[in-house]
């Protein structure tokens, strides 16, 4: 079979190279006169989505789920896909609305609606409280919570917000619909605000403490009286809230060093992006196709740009090209970067946001060429509408960095008619529709700066192509996966052989259209994950389970590739920004991905790529069929991978080296003049298992301290290194 590494750059030799034994010890040379451009600092960026816990749970303080009343509110169980952010198989089920008293007091008004399409109108009673109640919240006990509500109805009648932390009757086995007390509150259990209401809408503050700790507070709406009340909408957050964000989820992200948050995603594909701006309450609740799940629009423009402020990174927004069009795109460039005297620019100003935020990095679409997109059109189609999305965005803003969703021709892609033509040579498919990113090249030049790609994967399989023929258009990847066995240090390199393949194949398109060299074409790898590797115990959140020390040695290696490239692969986007921490409802920890993040990002970015040899070549792949990563990643110092840089300030040599193996291995290192012994930053633990989890002391950290000579180095077993050695003057 002729592979794509081979197409791509007319050699495989990477493929052919035989499996052998370190030699002992293992000799490094350095070059420090070949030099790759640095590296940029949009190499360490994050990708975020409206979808699961991975923005609002993670950074947004809200702990009130359907705020604005998108559901409809009964004692009958909710539909889960029917919640607020992330309802839906993909995410944790939202908390809903109940009624208190029967559920015929509690009528959606669909005529006078506050926000969105409905607002609930409680009838009352003299009686008995009649109104709404929401469980579920986490809350602390001396924590101070601040909110608002908007409410209007019966002049004259008087709502009242209770925050309980435990039922008033002291039953929490209650069942809905939960039936107020009529004698007044437990002041020992509950906090109150009367509020005396008229006629129109008006906004209230809401101040609560609660005095004990609670896996299931609530918040309850009551009112007694005659005639009705409307509910616009409420909030409520902790009150040590950085203008609507966790503190604790920002403090640590912001350690990070991250370049860029990717602002897109599925969701982008049929969000209304005027409905993300303005006041908070009056924005409607939008159902969101891609993920099955209601988004209240509380994180929009504005929002994500504090976001991008708070964790000092740069903004990266991807507009709508499935649903939307180039003239709503052309407006949210003009939103964001415009001047105050243009139209979309005055409205920034008169929602609070007078300065441009002068945002650079855009993207149009988002894996157009998916079955599974929204507004999904054939590759000749997509190409006009990308042309007709630049010129209008251009238009506005031309010093705009425009990134096209391009997709590589790689064979797990390929389907029907085009594979049986074309299975184990893909060649006669470059520059067809098949292939978006050559399609890119060719119908759309000068209408972008940089091509995305995206990959997911994980160790552990191998690409079929019996099972991959038969496949239909829009049959899911995976199923034409087979379980591959492989050992620790195999599983950790399969990251770092995807990227190899992506530059492989990326060199080959530079080598059909030279002019990308020319105009400095750069690939950005806006999603990107690799996960399952031995050892990943099961998190709450399901998935292939939680990051871990062998998780590290594997994101290790994934850096060093990718530094390795970086004259083209100058951005890189991590799924998801939130990933990095291990996060509860009120706490958070950095997990294995955030510390391995961190310690690269801290030492590696801006710092000058060198040549580096050794005297042990890496063996070649286990299988070189599919996708399946046709040439070894990795230095020539097997079984370490290294990667050699000069420090931004050209006073050190910076020297990654990861260890995948569960012995201790040695190196000498020559070519390049060192001042003194090396300082040493270091993941390790005391298996591959070790992890930080939430609740538990952390078994990961990064460790610094001395180490020893270029003469004679031991690398600890399965650890993530960076050495810095002084380099003499």
């Amino acid at each position: 079979m002729k592979t794509l590494a081979a197409v791509a750059l007319g050699l495989s030799f990477a493929a052919t190279l035989p499996a052998q034994h370190a030699p002992i010890p293992i000799t490094v040379s350095v070059d420090t006169q070949k030099t790759m451009p640095p590296v940029s600092k949009y190499l360490y960026g994050m990708f975020t989505e409206h979808i699961r816990n991975t923005f609002y749970r993670a950074v947004w303080a809200e702990m009130i789920d359907d705020r604005k009343f998108y559901s409809p509110i009964t004692s009958a169980p909710a539909p889960g896909s029917r919640g607020q952010q992330g309802g839906g198989a993909r995410g944790a089920a939202a908390q809903s609305w109940r009624p208190i008293g029967p559920d015929s007091v509690v009528t959606m008004d669909k005529q006078d609606a506050y926000s969105g399409e409905q607002s609930p109108r409680i009838a009352l009673d003299a009686s008995a409280p009649h109104g709404i109640r929401q469980g579920g919240m986490e809350l602390v006990a001396g924590m101070k919570y601040t909110g608002r509500i908007v409410l209007r109805g019966t002049p004259g009648t008087h709502v009242r917000v209770a925050l309980s932390w435990r039922r008033s009757n002291d039953d929490a086995k209650v069942a809905v619909p939960f039936v107020a007390p009529q004698k007044p509150y437990d002041q020992s259990t509950s906090q109150i605000i009367d509020i005396p209401i008229s006629a129109a809408y008006k906004t209230y503050p809401l101040n609560f403490i609660s005095l004990e700790n609670s896996q299931d507070g609530a918040i309850e709406i009551t009112g007694t009286g005659s005639g009705d009340f409307h509910i616009g909408a409420v909030s409520l957050m902790p009150a040590d809230n950085i203008q609507g964000f966790r503190p604790d989820t920002i403090a640590l992200l912001k350690q990070i060093n991250m370049g860029f948050w990717r602002y897109g995603g599925n969701y982008t594909s049929n969000l209304i992006w005027y409905n993300t701006i303005g006041d908070p309450d009056k924005r409607p609740t939008d159902w969101d196709a891609a993920w099955g799940a209601a988004q209240p629009n509380d994180l929009g423009m504005d929002e994500f740009m504090t976001l991008c402020k708070l964790i000092n990174v740069d903004a990266y927004i991807s507009v709508n090209a499935g649903f939307g069009d180039s003239h709503s795109a052309a407006e949210q460039v003009e939103y964001m970067n415009g001047a105050t005297s243009t139209r979309m620019g005055a409205l920034r100003a008169k929602n609070g946001h007078p300065a441009p935020y002068g945002i650079k990095l855009w993207n149009i679409g988002n894996e157009p060429w998916g079955s599974w997109q929204l507004g999904r059109t054939d590759t000749h189609y997509y190409m006009l509408k990308h042309n007709e999305f630049a010129k209008a965005m251009r238009a506005v803003d031309p010093s705009i960095t425009l990134i096209a969703s391009g997709r590589m021709l790689e064979e797990d892609g390929i389907r029907g008619e085009d594979r049986a033509k074309h299975e184990g040579d893909i060649t006669p498919l470059y520059g067809t529709p098949a292939d978006w990113t050559g399609m890119f090249l060719k119908e759309t030049w000068g209408n972008f700066d940089g091509i995305a790609e995206h990959w997911y994967s994980h160790p552990g399989r191998r690409f079929d192509i019996d099972k991959a023929r038969s496949l239909p258009f829009d049959a899911n990847n995976d199923d034409a996966y087979v379980k591959q066995d492989m050992d620790l240090l195999q599983s950790a390199r399969y990251g770092a052989n995807v990227v190899l393949d992506k530059a492989i194949e990326w060199q080959g398109y530079q080598q059909r259209f030279p002019k990308m060299k020319d105009k400095n074409i750069f690939l950005s790898i806006d999603e990107y994950s690799f996960s399952g590797m031995p050892g990943a115990a099961a998190t709450p959140g399901g998935g292939r389970g939680g990051a871990n020390l062998a998780t590290d040695l594997a994101y290790g290696m994934i850096f060093n590739e990718m530094m390795r490239h970086s004259d083209f692969l100058t951005m890189a986007a991590h799924t998801t920004g939130a990933s990095m921490l291990d996060i509860g409802r009120t706490s958070s920890t950095m997990n294995a991905l955030g510390l391995i993040f961190k310690l690269y990002s801290n030492q590696f970015v801006g710092a000058t790529p060198v040549a580096l040899n050794g005297n042990s070549l890496q063996p070649a792949p286990i299988v070189t069929t599919g996708d399946q990563p046709n040439a070894t990643s990795g230095s020539p110092t097997y079984p370490l991978d290294m990667f050699a840089a000069i420090s931004p300030d050209k006073r050190s040599l910076l020297l990654s080296v990861v260890n995948a193996t569960t012995t201790p291995q040695t190196f000498s290192m020559d070519g390049v003049r060192v001042a003194g012994d090396a300082k040493l930053w270091q993941i390790s633990g005391s298996d591959i298992s070790a992890a930080n989890r939430l609740g538990q002391p952390p078994q990961l950290e990064i460790k610094e301290s001395a180490a020893g000579s270029a003469k004679s180095v031991t690398v600890a077993p399965i650890s993530v290194n960076v050495y810095s050695f002084p380099l003499a003057r």
